[in-house]
């Protein structure tokens, strides 16, 4: 039998790709989820409500590894029912996840837990590292520390590494994430700086998170919290710049503060996921000779143009162009185009 991975979450974003990788890297994957909506047929499901313990916590014996990335989306108004589900989505799978593998007897041997890098107060003037980054205020840093608090006081065997994954923006070329959002809004004129502009963005291309998972888990002196990032920190005036340049958008127009929240309002969403500035700075992964494959923006989506979907980002002929853009409003490219 090969090395079990176990994914947490796994009909989400991240989820969906770390299965597909895992998949076709030919190790078995059980994917567990409150439902099948969403996963991507990679590995055997599991069902689970995310907060007791159940017939899922029998695939927990003797796995290699353990990734955590069940919780609510965060992409919506922060009103009372949604703010107690986001926190409570993220808490409780910890709290139950750690009970599971406290009561193995074959307990694991990694167990990674998403966090995120919303937890560093709000930086223009300096990068935020694992080491001496401060915490910031608000619900989404509330959010952040109780999730980390669960995961480490998590009453685990000295045999399971923990690691906490500070991650930033992921992107990869599907409808509803970062890159598609951006993409839309820039194609339609609207790729302007946001606000004043100076915020900085933490970004990270799908196969550096990937990869950023595999290099920590190689190595088992590896623990503690990670912020996964690339090494380039753009300001949010430079980001829509890259997607006008990438688009060939001849122009992007602006959006001051109030047509933001106009425009989250309409989208319902809030204006916090485009107006904090997050500069967390991967420490880390440099220090620790991690080599990014997409460590600059404009090369990043370059490539992400030309893989559309989880069939496309992972079908990569042996050479790809990005090619000559022209720019033309709502056109999406195909899946593998050149």
């Amino acid at each position: 039998m090969n090395p079990q991975i176990v994914l947490f979450g796994a009909n989400g974003f991240l989820g969906r790709y770390l299965a597909r990788y895992y998949q076709l890297q030919g190790r078995e994957v059980v994917c567990v989820a409150r439902s099948r909506d969403g996963w991507s047929g990679d590995g055997m499901f599991l069902e689970w409500d995310g907060k007791t313990l159940g017939p899922w916590a029998l695939a927990l014996e003797g796995a290699e590894r353990v990734i955590n990335l069940a919780g609510r989306s965060v992409n919506c108004r922060y009103d009372e029912r949604n703010r107690r589900e986001i926190m409570d989505s993220r808490v409780a799978s910890t709290h139950v996840i750690g009970e599971a593998i406290a009561a193995c007897k074959v307990p694991p041997k990694l167990w990674m837990n998403s966090s995120t890098a919303t937890l560093y107060r709000h930086a223009e003037d300096c990068p935020q590292d694992e080491w001496t980054g401060e915490p910031g205020t608000g619900f989404s840093v509330g959010v952040a520390q109780a999730w980390e608090e669960a995961f480490f006081a998590a009453q685990v065997p000295g045999a399971t590494r923990k690691v906490a994954l500070r991650t930033s923006m992921v992107m990869a070329y599907e409808d509803g994430t970062v890159f598609e959002v951006l993409r839309h809004l820039t194609r339609r004129g609207l790729g302007g700086r946001m606000d004043a502009g100076n915020q900085r963005v933490s970004w990270i291309h799908m196969d550096d998170f990937i990869s950023a998972i595999e290099f920590i888990a190689a190595e088992p002196w590896r623990d503690g919290v990670y912020n996964i990032a690339a090494p380039e920190h753009p300001t949010n005036r430079e980001l829509m710049q890259a997607f006008r340049e990438q688009q060939g958008a001849p122009f992007g127009l602006p959006a001051s503060r109030w047509m933001l929240e106009i425009g989250a309002r309409v989208m319902k969403t809030e204006t916090e996921l485009v107006l904090k500035s997050r500069w967390a700075d991967p420490l880390r992964l440099r220090q620790e000779g991690f080599r990014w494959r997409w460590p600059k923006l404009d090369t990043a989506l370059a490539d992400l143009e030309g893989r559309y979907g989880l069939e496309g980002f992972f079908h990569q002929p042996d050479r790809r162009s990005a090619g000559v853009r022209v720019w033309t409003p709502g056109k999406k490219i195909a899946a593998g185009s050149r």
